[in-house]
C-alpha cells in the first residue's frame, strides 16, 4: 500500500499573507527609536529567516545593540497578538479542503517563532488536521537546514523523498533540497519566480489548488 501524500508548507508567504502587519510592527518600533522606516514592499526581501534574518535586513549598519533593542521590542509589538491583516490567501482553504478529502498529511515548517507560528495555525486554519507544526526553535537549526524537516518526515514515517516542500522563498527550495524533498515553489508569495528556480524548485505554481495537479501526476506515475 502507498504512502499517504505528505505536504509540508511554510507559512509566510505561503499560506498566510503576514508581510502589512510585519512590516506595521517593525516600522512602529523603528519609528519608536527615531530609525528610518521602510516601505511594505520592501519587507518581501526581509522576511523569510526568522525574526533575526528580519532586524539585520531592516538595520543594515547598525550595531548589535541596537538590533537586540529592536529585536526585544518587535517582539512585544507583535507579541502573539492575531493581527487583523494576517489572513490566509485566496484558494488556500480550498486547496487544503480539497487535500483534506485525498488524507494527506499536512505539517508546517516555519522560520517564525514557534509560539507565533502555533497561534497563527490554530487560529486560522483549526479545522485542518495539521499533523506537525514546527516555528522556530532555540534548539533546533533554522531552514534551509533540514534538521526541523527530516525530523517531521521521521515522525509521520513518511520517506523524505516522498514529500512535497511548499514555499515561497529561497529558503524554502534550499530546505527542500537539503532535505531531498520535492521543492514546490509558490508564485503568490514574497519572492519572484526567477529566486525560486535559481534555488532548485522542482514545481512552480501560480494559484494554491494547482498543487493538486502535482500530486495527481506523481501519483499516477
Amino acid at each position: 500500500m502507498k504512502n499517504k501524500k505528505t505536504i509540508i508548507f511554510d507559512l509566510d508567504g505561503t499560506l498566510i499573507d503576514s508581510l502589512e502587519d510585519i512590516a506595521n510592527c517593525m516600522n512602529q518600533v523603528l519609528n519608536e527609536l527615531n530609525i528610518p522606516t521602510h516601505k511594505i514592499d520592501d519587507y518581501k526581501y526581509f522576511v523569510g529567516g526568522g525574526i533575526s534574518v528580519l532586524v539585520d535586513n531592516a538595520l543594515v549598519g547598525y550595531n548589535d545593540e541596537i538590533k537586540t533593542e529592536v529585536t526585544k521590542k518587535f517582539k512585544i509589538v507583535y507579541d502573539q497578538k492575531l493581527h487583523a491583516k494576517t489572513k490566509p490567501y485566496d484558494g488556500i482553504y480550498e486547496l487544503l479542503d480539497e487535500l483534506t478529502k485525498l488524507n494527506c498529511n499536512l505539517a508546517v515548517l516555519s522560520n517564525k517563532p514557534h509560539e507565533f507560528t502555533i497561534q497563527y495555525v490554530n487560529s486560522l486554519f483549526g479545522k485542518y488536521d495539521f499533523k506537525e507544526v514546527h516555528g522556530q526553535k532555540n534548539n533546533i537549526p533554522k531552514k534551509p537546514n533540514p534538521t526541523a524537516a527530516i525530523d517531521i518526515a521521521n515522525n509521520l514515517n513518511t520517506p523524505c523523498e516522498e514529500i512535497y516542500f511548499v514555499g515561497d522563498t529561497m529558503v524554502d527550495m534550499q530546505t527542500a533540497k537539503n532535505a531531498n524533498m520535492t521543492a514546490v515553489g509558490v508564485l503568490w508569495g514574497f519572492r519572484d519566480e526567477k529566486e525560486l528556480k535559481e534555488n532548485g524548485a522542482d514545481f512552480l505554481i501560480k494559484n494554491p489548488i494547482d498543487l493538486l495537479k502535482i500530486i495527481n501526476k506523481t501519483n499516477n506515475d
